[in-house]
C-alpha cells in the first residue's frame, strides 16, 4: 500500500513538473521569436555599442537562444549547453529568475513583492463568487422551473456574458465616481479589494451558482434524501447537510480550475484598479517594456500556482467524498 502511495505522489510530482517545463518553454520560444534587439529595447537607440555589449553580456543575451540555431552562413549548429534556455532553467535549480532588463533587480524579489496582492485578489474573488453561487444555486435547485428558478437563471446568465473589462469600468462608475464609497484605484486601503474582488468573482459565481443548481437537482432524486425525509429530517437540514455536501464535488473541481482563470483575469482586472499585483507586473513592467526574463517568472509562478491548486482540489475530493479515497 505503501509502495503505491509513493509511486502515485511520484508520478503526480513528475507530471507538475512535465506540465510547468512545458508552459515556461512554448512561453521562452515564443519570446525568442519575436523580432527587435532586447538590448536597444532597454538601454534605447542613443545607447553606446560598449553599452549595449555590456548589457548582452550581462543578461545573457550575447549567447545563443536554445540548443540549435540556424543561420544562412552556417546552417544548423549545435550549441551545446551554453544557451539562453539552458542557463535559465540551471539558474531555476539554483532559485534564480535573472535579472530584470529594466533596473536591475532580481526577477524573484520584484514577483514576491506583488504575488501576495494577487494571491490576496483571488481568493477574495473566490469567496465572493461561492458566498453568492452556493445560496443563489441551491434555491434555483430546490425551486426547479419556478420563477425563482428562472430569475437565478437570468442572474447567472448575465453574470457570464459580461467580461471583467465592462464590469470593473461599471462598478468603479457607480461606486467610486457616484457614490465615492470606495476608491476608483489602488491597493493600500483594505476597503481597495472590495471591487476587484467583485469584478473577478462575477464570473465564476455565475458559472458555480449554474453548476449548484444542477448538482442540488441531481442529488434530490436520490434514495438517500428520501430516507433522510422519511426520518423526520427538516427540509433545510436535509438540503445543506447532506445534498450540498454531495452536490459540492463537481463545483470543487470547478473551482480548482477556475483559480487559472482567475489568475489570467486578474491581468485586466488589476489594470482596472491599478491593484499592485502579479498581473499588473507582467502587464506594465514585462510585457510593455519587454522584458522577457520578467516575463518568464511571472508565467513560471503563475503556472506552478496553478498546478498546486489543482493539487489541493485533489485532496478536497477525498474529504468529500472517501469513495475516491479507496479508489
Amino acid at each position: 500500500m505503501m509502495k503505491y502511495k509513493l509511486l502515485n505522489f511520484a508520478k503526480q510530482v513528475g507530471l507538475m513538473l512535465l506540465v510547468v517545463w512545458t508552459v515556461v518553454s512554448i512561453v521562452t520560444f515564443m519570446i525568442e521569436i519575436l523580432p527587435g534587439d532586447r538590448a536597444v529595447s532597454a538601454l534605447g537607440e542613443n545607447a553606446t555599442p560598449v553599452q549595449l555589449a555590456n548589457f548582452r553580456r550581462v543578461h545573457g543575451l550575447d549567447k545563443p537562444a536554445f540548443f540549435l540555431s540556424y543561420s544562412n552562413a552556417e546552417g544548423f549548429k549545435w550549441n551545446g549547453g551554453d544557451n539562453r534556455y539552458a542557463n535559465y532553467w540551471k539558474g531555476i535549480l539554483k532559485g534564480d529568475l535573472g535579472k530584470s532588463f529594466k533596473g536591475e533587480r532580481p526577477v524573484s524579489g520584484m514577483i514576491l513583492e506583488r504575488y501576495p496582492a494577487t494571491i490576496k485578489l483571488a481568493v477574495a474573488a473566490l469567496l465572493v463568487a461561492v458566498a453568492i453561487a452556493i445560496p443563489l444555486g441551491v434555491l434555483a435547485g430546490t425551486n426547479k422551473n419556478n420563477f425563482v428558478d428562472n430569475l437565478a437563471s437570468f442572474f447567472a446568465l448575465l453574470g457570464i456574458s459580461l467580461p471583467t473589462f465592462v464590469v470593473g469600468p461599471f462598478l468603479v462608475y457607480l461606486f467610486a465616481v457616484q457614490f465615492r464609497i470606495f476608491s476608483p484605484t489602488g491597493s493600500a486601503n483594505p476597503e481597495d479589494i472590495v471591487l476587484p474582488a467583485i469584478t473577478l468573482g462575477a464570473a465564476l459565481s455565475a458559472i458555480l451558482t449554474r453548476m449548484v443548481r444542477s448538482s442540488v437537482i441531481e442529488e434530490l432524486g436520490e434514495d438517500y434524501v428520501r430516507t433522510a425525509r422519511a426520518k423526520g429530517l427538516s427540509e433545510r437540514k436535509v438540503v445543506y447537510k447532506h445534498v450540498l455536501k454531495n452536490g459540492l464535488i463537481p463545483v470543487v473541481t470547478i473551482l480548482g480550475l477556475q483559480l487559472g482563470v482567475l489568475l489570467a483575469g486578474a491581468i485586466i482586472t488589476e489594470k482596472i484598479f491599478g491593484w499592485q499585483g502579479l498581473g499588473l507586473l507582467l502587464l506594465d513592467e514585462g510585457i510593455r517594456k519587454d522584458d522577457y526574463r520578467l516575463i518568464q517568472g511571472c508565467v513560471l509562478v503563475i503556472s506552478i500556482t496553478f498546478i498546486l491548486a489543482n493539487s489541493l482540489t485533489d485532496l478536497v475530493y477525498r474529504w468529500l467524498d472517501p469513495r475516491i479515497r479507496l479508489s
